[in-house]
């Protein structure tokens, strides 16, 4: 089929997936005011591949369809600069809002398949050729995927698999003739409403012994018996009154397995549990996925400076203070950049002709962007003060009686008028106060892991690879 346009996404909405949300099952996903907003964002990214083909497609060489970039497997320097300006073109359009759009699981995927020499080990071969086939599928089809890598919390003080006598995480149950059949639970699958397909694949090792909970594998949103438990919904049906939450509510479920079938052919992996550990870490997940969140970051924080700037400017707020909190803000952005171009300029074959960026300089940014995240948002509120609550509703401006005194009351500095300074504000609220904001301050904080954990990883890699010169050659003349 290749490229699907926005109708299509939206007309494959229409299935008998199992959606619960606020105790009520939707039936409609496309259309219910809770998850319309979001359903349209994710059409019109659909629609853009075709207003940007030269950014966002290309030509399979075998189906001779047009398919999306974001699916490419990187052979070379270049293919991962044609796929930054195609992740680029997707982040520029959600502002960098939505995690989790579609892009992202496609860029996972194609790692994923393009190393067959790290999947394939240990007689793993059957699940290494679904998994490269899976691929293939998926990008022919032109699915939006969504991922659920974390198991639930319920007893910190034991192993997540111990939890409900070891039934709570993802296991399978026994085989069957067609496949496998699983049981157990995930969180947090964002996305899951809106998508076509859910890929479950490891998000923490697995220990010896774990055989039942080292299962790997894809199935349709539609499957009987995957059940999605969404968060409350933080959509809104007023665009011009919370801007972001009305457009960019990509949901959050947990995703109950109650004794699902899996196909064979959709099966990547089953009970190998030193294959399950070793997929991530030796397949290049990290400076992979890293390109699609970083390009991503970059354009949030893009926003983000122009958005408190503004907000300044607004007021003619220009203290030293307040310079000094823009520039803060602005040199995460450069930092931020900074490190992706470092790592794309390291680029190189990892295995089997795969090409990824450098690994270093995302070590060094993944435990620092959930730390950055949180303080823009702390600075746009500090510039923001009581002017992110004092500002009316938008209807309350075609009150012909309060119309005169909002123009008079909330005008800004050098003559802004009051509806161009109330829809500045109520935006930055909606980007950092509302619940779409709370929400996705805390996604930042945790979606790529936790930041003292991965510190300790980027201390053990560096002195993995340092030879130590400059204190060797100090020492060295000590020692004479």
């Amino acid at each position: 089929m290749g490229a699907r346009s926005g109708k299509d996404y939206l007309d494959g909405l229409t299935d008998d997936r199992e959606v619960w949300l606020g105790g009520e099952r939707i039936k409609d996903v496309a259309n219910d005011p809770r998850t319309a907003g979001a359903a349209t964002t994710l059409a019109r990214l659909y629609d853009l591949q075709f207003d940007h083909p030269e950014k966002l497609l290309r030509l399979d060489p075998v189906s001779g369809e047009q398919v999306p970039v974001t699916h490419l497997i990187p052979r070379s320097a270049a293919d991962l600069e044609t796929r930054h300006d195609a992740l680029a073109c997707i982040a520029e359009r959600t502002l960098g809002l939505m995690g989790r759009s579609p892009d992202y699981v496609n860029v996972t995927l194609a790692g994923f398949a393009g190393r067959p020499d790290v999947w394939g080990r240990d007689g793993n071969e059957e699940g290494t050729a679904n998994l490269v086939a899976y691929q293939r599928e998926a990008m022919l089809n032109d699915w939006a995927l969504t991922h659920a890598i974390v198991n639930p919390t319920v007893d910190r003080s034991q192993p997540e698999t111990a939890a409900g006598g070891g039934d709570i995480v993802v296991h399978k149950v026994a085989d069957t003739s067609r496949g496998i059949l699983v049981r157990g639970a995930r969180a947090l699958a964002t996305l899951a409403p809106f998508a076509d397909e859910m890929f479950v694949y490891p998000g923490y090792p697995l220990a010896e012994g774990d055989e039942k909970y080292a299962v790997i594998f894809a199935i349709p949103m539609s499957t009987p018996g995957l059940r999605l438990l969404c968060r409350d919904s933080y959509s809104s049906p007023c665009p011009a009154d919370q801007p972001l939450s009305s457009r960019f509510d990509e949901q959050d479920a947990v995703v109950i397995f109650d004794d699902v079938e899996v196909p064979r052919e959709r099966v990547f992996l089953d009970g190998n549990v030193d294959l399950y550990n070793r997929v991530m870490q030796r397949s290049g997940w990290t400076p992979n996925i890293m390109q699609q969140t970083t390009i991503r970051a970059v354009t949030k924080l893009q926003f983000a400076w122009e958005l408190a700037t503004r907000m300044a400017a607004a007021v003619n707020n220009s203290s030293p203070a307040t310079t000094e909190m823009l520039g803060e803000i602005w040199t995460y952005l450069e930092l931020t950049r900074s490190a992706l171009l470092a790592a794309e300029a390291g680029a190189h074959e990892w295995g089997s002709g795969t090409w990824l960026p450098a690994e270093p300089p995302f070590a060094a940014l993944r435990p620092t962007l959930p730390r950055w995240f949180p303080r823009v948002n702390e600075i746009i509120k500090v510039l923001g003060s009581h002017s992110l609550l004092a500002t009316p509703a938008w209807s309350e401006l075609d009150n012909a009686e309060l119309r005169p005194l909002i123009d008079l009351y909330y005008q800004g500095a050098n003559g802004l008028p009051a509806k161009d300074r109330i829809a500045l504000f109520r935006l930055a609220w909606d980007f950092v106060g509302s619940s779409f904001g709370g929400r996705a301050e805390l996604y930042e904080r945790f979606y790529l892991g936790s930041s003292g954990r991965f510190l300790t990883l980027a201390q053990k890699m560096a002195a993995r690879s340092s030879t130590f010169p400059l204190l060797g050659s100090v020492l060295e003349a000590t020692e004479r």
